[in-house]
């Protein structure tokens, strides 16, 4: 049964048992009600707290949970509420207007990032979402992790703006190595990868002015800088990563001072930037005044079986071009939203200022968390057993594919946990969408990551998000169904 209809069905079942009470009386302990409801601790802790919000129930640490006076029914020959009158519907067209009369309608393609945030319903296969199933996430590490970190000294109180010093020392020692150029002054905590997009275009761009990004590339990334008034230009990929005869091209038309790139196993293509091409990006961007945005997401999600991977290009750079991006969310949980923004000189000022007129700082309890995460041994271990997992989930994929829709498939890396499939021309992808939807499985298609007119059909398939690897292989089979049914 769905987690969320089994708590709401515990909930009604509590809400009949607690008018039978009377006022003080405890009610069944949770190993209790977790017995003879065939439950879990979590769907019990939550339907308590659903009774608790609603002031039926009052929570006593260490006691149990007992009866308010608030729960007393209402006597049957008390005087019947009178009916609420009819509510008039509100008339919002005039936001239409208000929205649109100084600049006109904005889409900010923030449609195709909530798809990808979209939990399907308990029968659908999800090869769409971009965060690790629960199965894959380290939640007895995390427990700890919040548990402890609840417990430091000072957990509760402000924390410094940057971020504590221990965490951004431990992410300069990430990405620029134990002896590495970077410092903890060099870093700015953020709520998440995301969030240090967003304050890194906001910062490092003025409202109208070109941005160059990847082609195809994050939709993310397209939606933030539509968002904050920047015109996303294209720059093609392919299997070596970012064209940099094309990427020299570009600055040159359009003398833009920002390039986004996704060196390490570029979502949704999967390239990994060749090791001439690393160096040709850092002197083009130079030439040109520039920076360079670098989105490292994937660097925790390297499978078992890769290579050694190349250095983050912000450890290459002694002159403050990359302005790099990390994050621990997509290898912990979408609930960790604990990133960081690595830079130098006046450049780490704007962010720093852009930040805290956004919000302030990261809260001080979940920093505190992640120090505790990556300090305990099992978080190496972690890393391990996620990197086996995803290279399992890679091959069954890909085999699956090979079986059910032989030519889709396209150069794929042992990294990341998605693959970028060409469709056939002519297809079109929100009808496969569609008919993949009625099949049962949720895929992405794929014109949402090209800033303009996409060469030609993809999708993206996620093999992360799924209950197993058994599932993976069965969405692929409905995949095919679709193609034939659509």
């Amino acid at each position: 049964m769905n987690e969320r209809s089994s708590v709401t069905e515990l909930a009604d079942s509590l809400r009949r048992e607690v008018e039978r009470y009377p006022e003080g009386r405890k009610l069944p302990s949770s190993r209790a009600l977790m017995e003879r409801h065939q439950v879990s601790p979590g769907t019990v802790s939550r339907a308590i707290a659903v009774l608790a919000a609603e002031g039926l129930v009052v929570s006593r640490p260490g006691a149990g949970v007992f009866r308010t006076a608030a729960a007393t029914a209402t006597p049957a020959s008390s005087t019947a509420p009178r009916p609420a009158p009819p509510v008039r519907p509100g008339d919002l067209s005039w936001q239409e207007v208000a929205l649109s009369a100084d600049s006109g309608p904005r889409d900010t393609g923030a449609a195709a990032l909530i798809a990808t945030l979209t939990v399907p319903p308990p029968d659908v296969i999800d090869l769409n979402g971009g965060y690790p199933h629960a199965s894959l996430q380290p939640e007895r590490l995390l427990a700890a992790a919040v548990a402890r970190a609840g417990r430091r000294p000072g957990a509760w109180e402000r924390p410094p703006v940057d971020g504590l010093t221990e965490l951004r020392a431990w992410f300069a020692r990430e990405i620029g190595g134990a002896n590495g150029p970077l410092g903890a002054g060099d870093v700015l905590i953020t709520a998440g990868g995301q969030s240090a997009l967003t304050i890194a275009l906001r910062s490092l761009a003025a409202p109208g002015a070109p941005v160059l990004v990847e082609s195809p590339t994050y939709p993310g990334a397209l939606a933030v800088a539509r968002a904050a008034g920047l015109r996303p230009v294209p720059v093609p990929v392919d299997e070596d990563g970012v064209r940099t005869d094309l990427l020299a091209a570009a600055f040159d038309a359009t003398r833009a001072r920002v390039f986004v790139c996704q060196p390490l196993f570029q979502n949704p293509t999967g390239a990994v930037l060749s090791p001439a091409r690393r160096a040709e990006v850092l002197r083009i961007a130079r030439t040109a005044g520039a920076f360079v945005i670098e989105d490292d997401f994937a660097r925790r999600l390297v499978h078992t079986d890769a290579p050694a991977l190349a250095r983050p290009l912000a450890a290459d750079d002694p002159d403050g071009v990359v302005v790099h991006l990390n994050s621990l969310t997509k290898a912990t949980s979408p609930n960790l939203r604990i990133g960081a923004i690595t830079a130098r000189g006046p450049a780490l000022q704007r962010l720093r200022a852009t930040q805290v007129v956004d919000s302030f700082f990261v809260p001080r309890p979940l920093q505190e968390a992640a120090l505790e995460l990556v300090a305990d041994p099992g978080w190496a271990r972690h890393l391990r057993t996620l990197g086996a997992e995803l290279r399992d989930r890679r091959r069954v994929a890909t085999a699956a594919l090979r079986r059910e829709l032989p030519g889709l498939l396209g150069p794929h890396r042992s990294g990341g946990y998605h693959l970028w499939l060409r469709l056939p021309d002519g297809t079109d992808e929100s009808a496969l969408v569609a008919a993949a939807m009625r099949a049962g499985v949720l895929v992405t298609p794929g014109r949402p990551y090209h800033p303009a007119e996409p060469p030609a059909p993809h999708l993206r398939l996620s093999y992360v998000a799924a209950d197993s690897q058994a599932l993976v292989t069965e969405g692929i089979r409905r995949l095919r169904q679709a193609f034939e049914d659509r």
